[in-house]
């Protein structure tokens, strides 16, 4: 396997990749730009929309229609009227708190973690929202709180708060959404970095973007084995998302924050979105349907 740039957007802080199916498209974020992208594969052409606000991730709503996590909150974004509205605050009274990675379950609620901009210890938690706007907070006293998957039977949330160096696995109740601690399933060496976004294939398996380990690895949830590496040529690889018709290519962020000068130069094309073409297929991703 071997990756290639899909888009030479050099972000200081590219994340939330996200496919969007039904405009043969995938969606991606530079956070400290307070810009987002649309890459179409049809015609293979990149938009970039701005906002005045701070964008953590990407998620689904009809067909035309995206919802944001930002700082402040949770907000709506028309892609026809290119109109932004808000929709919930979260955390907005809190100094230097934002929304950070986020995911939707099966029963179309949206699970959106937060965290202190200057990495406070045990300063973030864990939301879900239901689509009648219900808020719960499922987890508190996360730092970084990152990639969310959903086993493939719905069964088992994996969560990633990214100082842990940890998936952890949590009975999930697809009904309630209600979830319970149950162990730790993947220890990541530090030599290998720090875990950040993650997706799921459909055997399974979960690809972990490695936050200083140049590339995404895949692991086994459940003997909590390496299985393989997607090597990149940059070091600080941010988050992934199957994308593509067949859900079949990986699309991957990378950034350029927390790199010198010198390394910037070494590693000239931190912060590009790259993409690779597997074996293996993703999981569709939910929406959240207003």
């Amino acid at each position: 396997m071997k990756a290639e740039v899909l888009y030479p957007s050099q972000c200081y802080l590219g994340e939330g990749p996200m496919w969007h199916a039904e405009r043969k498209s995938c969606f991606w974020v530079d956070i400290e730009g307070k810009t987002f992208f649309e890459y179409n594969f049809i015609r293979n052409e990149t938009r970039i929309r701005a906002l005045d606000h701070r964008i953590t991730l990407i998620v689904q709503d009809n067909n035309d229609q995206l919802v944001l996590g930002l700082e402040g909150g949770i907000g709506h974004y028309d892609l026809n009227a290119e109109k932004f509205t808000w929709l919930i605050h979260l955390e907005k009274e809190r100094y230097r708190h934002r929304c950070n990675d986020g995911k939707v379950d099966s029963s179309g609620r949206l699970w959106v973690g937060t965290m202190h901009m200057d990495f406070k210890e045990g300063a973030g938690s864990l939301y879900c929202l239901s689509q009648s706007f219900g808020l719960k907070k499922k987890l508190s006293g996360l730092t970084i709180s990152n990639g969310m998957a959903w086993s493939p039977d719905n069964k088992l949330l994996y969560f990633i708060d990214s100082p842990t160096n940890k998936v952890q696995s949590f009975l999930f109740d697809e009904r309630t959404g209600d979830i319970q601690f149950e162990k730790d399933v993947v220890i990541i060496p530090e030599q290998m970095g720090s875990p950040d976004g993650m997706a799921i294939d459909e055997e399974g398996m979960l690809w972990i973007a490695h936050w200083g380990g140049f590339g995404v690895y895949r692991w086994c949830p459940v003997s909590g084995k390496l299985l393989e590496i997607l090597e990149l040529p940059v070091p600080n690889v941010s988050s992934c998302a199957f994308v593509g018709e067949d859900l079949d290519y990986l699309l991957m962020t990378t950034a350029k924050q927390g790199l010198s000068e010198s390394d910037l130069k070494a590693y000239p094309q931190s912060g590009n979105v790259f993409i690779c073409k597997l074996s293996v297929k993703g999981t569709p991703s939910k929406k959240y349907v207003l």
